[in-house]
């Protein structure tokens, strides 16, 4: 199964454009999507935020979200993706967001390989409806960011379906 391709099908035959918002994934996701020809119709602009400083200063995540959750949760996830479609330039339908730990998480933190995620998709009225979920991946460094890049996106189509029965 070829995640990438399948999601710029999906994207591309209703008109959706793509944003990402990523930290762990550094890009994964969108370079996976800019892998498959064609994809240009349909991938917008893509974030990499590592530190708190850029989750706040580019997406807008508040300090006290990440204070009260910590930079791994789903709701900082959420704060990423929203924050991706409210930027002034984003011309986007969707967003995807990752924030994780893929090896040795300092002390007291999540296991390595725990992935939080989000999705946001824009509504015809402007609104945003946002799912997000977390997942732990197992392997090496670049297996966890690989492997969290194509869950990512494989979770694209899936909730978009899921949005009217919020």
């Amino acid at each position: 199964m070829d995640i990438p391709r399948q999601v710029v099908s999906f994207l591309s035959s209703r008109g959706l454009k793509l944003a990402t918002a990523e930290s762990c994934t550094a890009g994964f996701i969108a370079s996976l999507i800019s892998s498959v020809p064609g994809s240009g119709a349909c991938l917008d602009v893509g974030f990499v935020t590592y530190s708190p400083e850029g989750k706040a200063g580019f997406l807008g995540v508040h300090e006290d979200t990440m204070k009260a959750h910590g930079l791994t949760s789903e709701p900082v996830a959420r704060e990423m993706a929203e924050g991706a479609l409210q930027q002034e330039a984003c011309s986007a339908d969707v967003a995807v967001s990752n924030t994780g730990v893929a090896d040795a998480a300092p002390e007291g933190g999540p296991p390595a390989g725990t992935q939080c995620f989000a999705w946001a998709y824009r509504s015809r009225d402007g609104g945003i409806v946002t799912f997000s979920e977390t997942k732990k991946f197992e392997g090496e460094r670049n297996d966890v960011r690989r492997a969290a890049a194509l869950y990512a996106l494989s979770r694209v189509e899936h909730y978009f379906d899921q949005r009217s029965t919020r």
